[in-house]
């Protein structure tokens, strides 16, 4: 039993996503990160993050922005973020939520203060 071992060289050299990180996919990440006025569902797909995208759509429609939610499953682009405990909610490019769902007024008030 090798319990205070040397690390695995594949640990060591690995990156935040078990190695799977290239200089493209962490350009595109920092691409998507940076794209225009938007909202941003950060998540796996779980439950979770799925009642934090409705409710986030049910405060888009009853604010009257006719905006559109993009749910981000990739974690390299979660990574991007600076991202570590999901659901998060990113609007226009600022993490203003994470690792917790929030209420539809909780979203109304965030966007409020966001957008005027």
């Amino acid at each position: 039993m090798n319990l205070f071992g040397k690390k695995k060289k594949e640990e060591t050299a690995g990156c935040c996503c078990g190695g799977n990180c290239t200089p493209e996919t962490m350009a595109q990440a920092e691409n998507a990160k940076k794209e225009g006025a938007s909202v941003k569902i950060l998540g796996s797909g779980c439950a979770k993050c799925n009642q934090l995208e409705e409710a986030t759509r049910a405060a888009l429609e009853q604010l009257g922005m006719d905006t559109a939610v993009d749910h981000v499953t990739d974690f390299s682009q979660i990574a991007a973020y600076g991202v570590m405990t999901t659901p998060a909610l990113v609007v226009d490019g600022k993490v203003v939520s994470m690792g917790k769902v929030l209420k539809t007024e909780e979203v109304k008030k965030i966007l409020q203060k966001m957008r005027g």
